[in-house]
């Protein structure tokens, strides 16, 4: 007797789609979550690192000390950046560069011609660091800096000895530049060429730069150049242009002519 035929088995789209659906749904959820959960854990170890590059380019961290207690040497206090004045109107260890910007009531726009780090709007507020000697004098001076490469936003220090012309160190701690190309700021031979670079001329204008190639004893003015960064043309420029904003009267300039004066009166 011959079988019946088996019916063919039909394929619903619908049914497809909707596992499909809700497969993406709960990974979503999971993605989402674990975000939320780890983003604490996130925020704690970028605060450790920036506390770590602090003291290490302030050249505080000692045999037998914590990062956590070389950091205690470290004062911190937010500056006004229009008028050079310290305000205690925020925390400075709780602000955030990238909130402020975001914030009509934190930050002003720039024009174009006056924006070289291009990073469109400045905080009207930043965190200071200073380290003084055992009898309270300024040794180290740390201000944050940042601006565009080629890539991305890179975020850094500039450290400046007690004269706060000569350059003590230079650190990053955030940017997504090229590895082994823009990358190379994190190089520490790179990063050493920094340490006795001055970072102003005579009349305290920035004048820090990188240059393309190796600054040998025979360029001119070479306590004013670094090596550029080779095969980053843009983020070697981007680095130089950051630099001399933050150096300049829109950027610490007013605090620096402040610091300056208090330090002529002393």
């Amino acid at each position: 007797m011959a079988e019946p035929d088996t019916p063919p088995v039909k394929h619903s789209n619908r049914k497809t789609l909707l596992v499909a659906f809700a497969v993406c749904l709960v990974c979503s959820l999971i993605v989402a979550s674990a975000a939320v959960l780890l983003k604490p854990i996130q925020m704690a170890n970028q605060s450790i690192e920036r506390k770590r590059i602090l003291v290490e380019i302030a050249d505080l961290m000692k045999p037998g000390l914590t990062v956590a207690q070389a950091y205690q040497q470290v004062d911190i206090f937010m500056v006004e950046l229009s008028s050079g004045l310290v305000t205690d109107a925020f925390d400075p260890e709780k602000f955030d560069i990238t909130k402020a910007v975001k914030d009509v009531n934190l930050s002003i726009p720039l024009q174009r011609n006056e924006d070289p780090a291009q990073i469109r709007r400045k905080p009207k507020y930043l965190p200071v660091y200073r380290v003084n000697d055992s009898a309270g004098k300024l040794k180290t001076l740390i201000l944050p800096v940042y601006g565009y490469g080629l890539w991305s936003t890179l975020y850094g220090f500039i450290a400046l000895q007690e004269d706060m012309r000569t350059i003590q160190g230079l650190r990053f701690h955030q940017h997504a530049e090229t590895p082994g190309l823009g990358g190379e700021v994190d190089n520490p031979r790179w990063l050493a060429l920094w340490k006795g670079k001055i970072a102003f001329d005579d009349h305290w204008e920035p004048r820090i730069e990188l240059i393309k190639g190796t600054v040998g004893t025979s360029t001119p003015d070479s306590h004013h150049k670094v090596d550029g960064l080779s095969g980053a043309t843009l983020t070697t420029h981007g680095v130089t242009q950051l630099l001399n904003f933050w150096l300049g009267k829109e950027g610490f300039g007013p605090y620096l002519i402040r610091l300056r004066e208090e330090r002529e009166r002393s």
